[in-house]
């Protein structure tokens, strides 16, 4: 294996820093890009001082020029609190992110990978959900500026692929979760450990009758990886998930019982534009990465409740 010269912008967010503890780990010279809007040191602290490994306290809506031989785009607020505190920045940072992204690797020759999102699909029609689906998106809800903002970003990856011939990669993130989540994004996940962890009551939106499906940290590092070393042909996009779809309302329970949790569950209303069905169909990724998630749903949740634990002291 060659090692290389990577960029990781949103590098100190929860997938950013494990990405980055995984190139380090490769020997790869890591640049880790971040304006800390939702990151935080604490997730690469322990990497500050590795040879390996550079700090940059950047905006990626603004220009930079870096020599790199890799590129991969993490950077957007990811959790519906996060990207709705500041809808215009987070559109900018999906659009004019991804353009000034874009612009180095033409400039540098250098691979590019963009972390998209199942948030493309929308409140699908198709379950579950494939790369051909074009989605169903409120171009004007209050999630519209990172769901049209993601989907800009894609068009932008295939257009500079097709116009300006830049080795581009395209992945399609479901819903992910592990340690170094934060507790006070509003992810479903983060949410009900924090609340049974405290013995609070868990608040489910809607009956809990809708679904989602979740991978944990560890196996979409993997795929993601898989994808950016995988063959120049296969550009994307592709689905990274678990295709293991419970309830909202079987995952409360589920963590409860992990926790010893004494919290009881209540009904708050659906947010508006939630997506009532979330699974991907990988077989897109298994047939050309041959990856697909290998952690278990209750011991990806241990893991991440122990984490917790950790965190909060208790």
């Amino acid at each position: 294996m060659s090692l290389k010269r990577v960029l990781v912008t949103g590098g100190a967010g929860f997938l950013g820093s494990h990405l980055c503890d995984r190139l380090v780990a490769l020997g790869h010279d890591v640049i880790c890009l971040d304006n800390f809007f939702t990151g935080t040191k604490r997730n690469i602290y322990h990497l500050l001082d590795h040879p390996n490994f550079e700090l940059i306290r950047h905006d990626v809506t603004l220009p930079i020029y870096i020599e790199v031989d890799e590129i991969f785009n993490l950077a957007c607020p990811a959790s519906p609190i996060s990207y709705q505190k500041d809808p215009i920045q987070t559109t900018k940072v999906n659009v004019l992110g991804s353009i000034n992204m874009l612009g180095m690797a033409k400039r540098v020759k250098a691979k590019i990978l963009q972390a998209s999102t199942s948030e493309v699909y929308g409140d699908p029609e198709e379950h579950p959900q494939r790369e051909t689906y074009w989605g169903r998106v409120n171009p004007i809800g209050p999630r519209a500026c990172y769901d049209e903002g993601k989907r800009c970003a894609e068009t932008l990856f295939f257009d500079y692929y097709i116009q300006n011939r830049v080795n581009i990669r395209v992945i399609r993130i479901f819903n992910t979760y592990g340690p170094r989540m934060s507790a006070h994004d509003g992810r479903v996940i983060s949410n009900f450990i924090v609340q049974a962890l405290r013995n609070e009551d868990i608040t489910v939106y809607g009956d809990g009758g809708q679904t989602r499906s979740f991978c944990y940290v560890d196996d979409l590092i993997d795929g993601m990886m898989r994808m950016m070393n995988g063959p120049d042909e296969f550009i994307g996009p592709v689905n990274l998930g678990n295709p293991f779809e419970l309830t909202i309302r079987g995952l409360a329970e589920t963590i409860i019982r992990l926790t010893g949790s004494q919290s009881r569950i209540v009904n708050n209303p659906l947010p508006q534009n939630d997506p009532t069905r979330r699974k991907p169909d990988i077989s897109l990724a298994v047939e050309k990465l041959g990856w697909q998630p290998t952690v278990s749903l209750e011991t990806g949740l241990e893991n991440t409740i122990e984490y917790f634990r950790s965190a909060m002291g208790e």
